[in-house]
């Protein structure tokens, strides 16, 4: 899909994609190295800086969960009229980058419409406002639940 998407005028939202991060065994790995959960640590601080770039060059839009000030573990992103298959390379840039460190993610990326919603506090309705997010969030539970550290494109 390029930029000419088609759109969904009467609900505000254009053809993209969704893509949803999650640091796979957070807690635990957090615990083995003496990490701090309140501030960055290398994992989380790492996956800011990667996500910060990542939004900046696909002009995507955080919805819920990047955090400077305590570190990324999870985040929402959408991004209008681009198809989930043009970001591979980056994503897999990303898992890369964090597996460096001995630490898994996992990322999954979904076609569907998204749309220019007010950023997010509420975790649960960022995962769930849109059929889109909630697909993306289903298959990250499914991917998480078979190992994780993967990058899914849906």
């Amino acid at each position: 899909m390029k930029r000419r998407g088609v759109s969904d005028l009467s609900r505000g939202l254009v053809e993209g994609t969704v893509v949803v991060m999650d640091l796979d065994r957070f807690e635990e790995t957090v615990e083995e190295r003496g990490w701090s959960r309140y501030r960055p640590n290398p994992a989380t601080g790492l996956m800011t800086q990667l996500v910060e770039l990542f939004v900046s060059k696909w002009h995507g839009y955080v919805v819920y969960g990047l955090d400077e000030e305590r570190g990324t573990e999870e985040v929402v992103i959408e991004i209008p009229y681009v198809d989930p298959q043009d970001l591979i390379d980056d994503l897999e840039y990303i898992r890369r980058r964090l597996s460096e460190l001995g630490v898994g993610i996992t990322i999954v990326a979904v076609k569907g419409y998204v749309g220019a919603v007010s950023r997010s506090v509420d975790r649960r309705a960022a995962y769930r406002a849109t059929p889109t997010r909630r697909l993306a969030a289903k298959l990250l539970r499914e991917t998480k639940r078979a190992g994780g550290n993967r990058v899914v494109i849906a």
